[in-house]
């Protein structure tokens, strides 16, 4: 008698218990905090904050969800945790810490943790024009943020040209005799050397600070007066000046792409979804002008509403960023409480608004338009990045898709500071922040083998104890002798099934002329010039020898700049921070005169005579 198909069918596990949302909500309190939503296994699926914990938790599980996503991730729900907090404040920082330590796979994710830049006015007797990346302080004026550094270096050019600001460091500007060659092409004024009054230095640096603020047509109306001054004074040459700079500002006002004509500060944030992709493009208005835009893709975004993408990026980004009089946006927030909480960090209201007025109309439309070309560009890129990766496969032959490639190279100067840099390309692009570089020690000066040798163990060391990521394919940027020796690691660390090729610059050294070499003795192979295989291959290995370079001339510098003076009787640590604070670094201590070192506080005449003596 044959047995049924039940009696055969293997016993399932338990299933996991559904979860009763009724007697949950139940529990709740009133009260602000964050909730963590949580799977079968105990993982995080979702963090959230709320002014309201019963409130807001309970919208997860009414009849009509705001979006598929949303939906799917309320079917995985098996429990929720929370977290009461004495205020929406603190349940704001909560909520970012337990997101950037958990990273949840529902959060849709904005990757911009890097600060803005901002245009630094110093407050010294002649203020000095500069760039700056960090957390503004009282000691200075700043202006900004920019939505990038190329938007700040264009401004500080163009002040130059206007106003003739200098942008000199202050160890500089204190040291020198004459001039500099900004004076000579009519960009300094030459203060460092008494060529302006410190009175009208610091006209121009009032002059310069309305423009930063977005009152340019006063800056106009007042360059305008002071030339036809100048002009019925007869000073024809100052007129001509000053007519160079009018005109020179009324080019920079015809550049800017939209003035509302008020001194307004806002952010315009878009959120733009087109060819399965979703794009969110942040503008930037100060002073009523259009500074310019950055568009941003997040992470765990698929099937995203653009009103949740815009209430995630509120949440994320102004928490580290300065929050503006106002936000214009395309589409209101999918968080009801988003202004609520901006009004909080901001401890002032901060209205979050679709556009009403013409200019504000302009912004977001631009900014929406911007948004698209973003979507646009990254398509081309992705699939030029796919065509690449692909034809890489073929020409070596990969079983597989190479989805993460590393690279390695090697740098130094006679041996002297020898340092390895390991460089990423994974998701059609770099990832800069799981770059490495490598102090190589312990081996004979100008050893490269070695070198590479202990850069791949030092590498690979704890990807074959099961720990860090494999990459598909390694690249080493050497010939025959250095693919050699970083196989031999990897034999000696049992990882050899990861394919392996060396990138060497053939007989004549010219570019579009490499030769790709296989450890295991294969022919090696010269790709044509215009192949894209040998176009990701280049554009990977020239980002590793960049990467390298930089960290050895860093480290060649640090020794160079420490060990001379160490090397000198009586110039310990404090008399060298003394001489370098002084003098701005090596270079300006070895030009100084046996008189100038001896300025110095702790440093004695025949101290100085025998620092002299030293760097000559």
């Amino acid at each position: 008698m044959s047995e049924s198909p039940e009696a055969t069918a293997p016993a399932a596990g338990p299933a996991a218990p559904a979860f009763d949302a009724k007697t949950f909500l139940a529990t709740l309190t009133d009260l602000p905090g964050v909730y963590r939503m949580l799977d079968a296994e105990g993982k995080v699926l979702y963090v959230g904050k709320a002014k309201n914990l019963k409130k807001r938790v309970s919208s997860y599980f009414q009849r009509t969800v705001s979006s598929p996503r949303i939906a799917l991730m309320v079917s995985r729900i098996c429990g929720i945790d929370t977290t009461v907090t004495r205020s929406e404040a603190e349940a704001l920082l909560l909520e970012n810490n337990l997101i950037k330590s958990l990273d949840p796979p529902f959060n849709i994710l904005f990757r911009d943790d890097k600060s803005y830049p901002y245009v630094q006015l110093t407050r010294d007797q002649f203020p000095r024009l500069a760039f700056f990346r960090g957390a503004p302080d009282r000691k200075a004026d700043y202006y900004g943020p920019f939505p990038a550094a190329s938007v700040v270096r264009d401004s500080i050019h163009l002040l130059q040209k206007t106003f003739h600001l200098r942008t000199c460091e202050d160890s500089v500007f204190a040291n020198r005799s004459r001039p500099c060659l900004l004076y000579q092409i009519h960009r300094c004024s030459g203060p460092c050397v008494g060529l302006i009054s410190a009175e009208d230095y610091a006209k121009d640096v009032q002059l310069a600070a309305m423009f930063l603020k977005g009152k340019q047509h006063e800056v106009i109306q007042r360059l305008t007066e002071a030339m036809e001054q100048a002009s019925m004074a007869l000073a024809f040459e100052q007129a001509a000046v000053l007519r160079d700079r009018i005109q020179g500002l009324r080019r920079i006002q015809e550049k800017q792409y939209v003035d509302s004509g008020r001194d307004e500060d806002a952010d315009v944030v878009v959120a733009v979804q087109e060819s399965g992709m979703l794009c969110l493009n942040l503008a930037m208005i100060r002073g009523g002008q259009h500074l310019g835009d950055k568009p941003l893709f997040p992470k765990n975004a698929a099937d995203c509403e653009p009103a949740e993408a815009i209430a995630a990026f509120l949440d994320q980004h102004y928490r580290e960023h300065p929050i503006p009089a106002r936000i214009l946006v395309n589409v209101p927030p999918a968080d009801e409480e988003a202004a609520e909480s901006l009004a909080a960090l901001a401890e002032r209201p901060v209205p979050i608004q679709e556009p009403r007025q013409t200019a504000h109309r302009m912004w977001v439309e631009m900014a929406v338009q911007n948004a698209r070309i973003a979507i646009a560009s990254r398509r081309a890129t992705l699939s030029m990045q796919g065509q690449r990766l692909e034809a890489l496969q073929e020409a070596l032959g990969l079983a597989e898709l190479p989805q993460r490639i590393e690279c390695f190279d090697i740098s130094h100067t006679q041996g002297e500071a020898t340092v390895a840099s390991c460089v990423v390309y994974q998701g059609n692009g770099m990832r800069k922040s799981e770059y490495r570089r490598y102090n190589i020690r312990d081996i004979q000066k100008g050893d490269d083998y070695a070198a590479m040798r202990q850069a791949v163990s030092r590498r690979y060391d704890k990807v074959a104890v099961g720990e860090g990521v494999c990459p598909d394919l390694i690249l080493i940027d050497g010939g025959k002798g250095q693919v050699g020796v970083a196989y031999s690691a990897l034999e000696e660390l049992g990882l050899t099934h990861v394919p392996m090729i060396g990138v060497a610059k053939g007989v004549e050294r010219k570019v579009g002329l490499e030769q790709l070499i296989f450890p295991d003795g294969r022919k090696p192979l010269q790709l044509p010039s215009t192949h894209p295989a040998l176009h990701l291959i280049q554009e990977i290995r020239d980002e590793s020898h960049r990467f390298a370079v930089s960290g050895h001339r860093a480290q060649r510098g640090k020794a160079r700049r420490t060990s001379t003076l160490e090397e000198i009787p009586g110039v310990g640590p404090t008399r060298r921070k003394a001489l370098i604070a002084h003098f701005g670094g090596l270079q300006g201590i070895a030009g100084a005169s046996v008189d100038r070192l001896a300025e110095v506080p702790g440093i004695s005449r025949d101290l100085a005579e025998r620092i002299y003596s030293a760097l000559h």
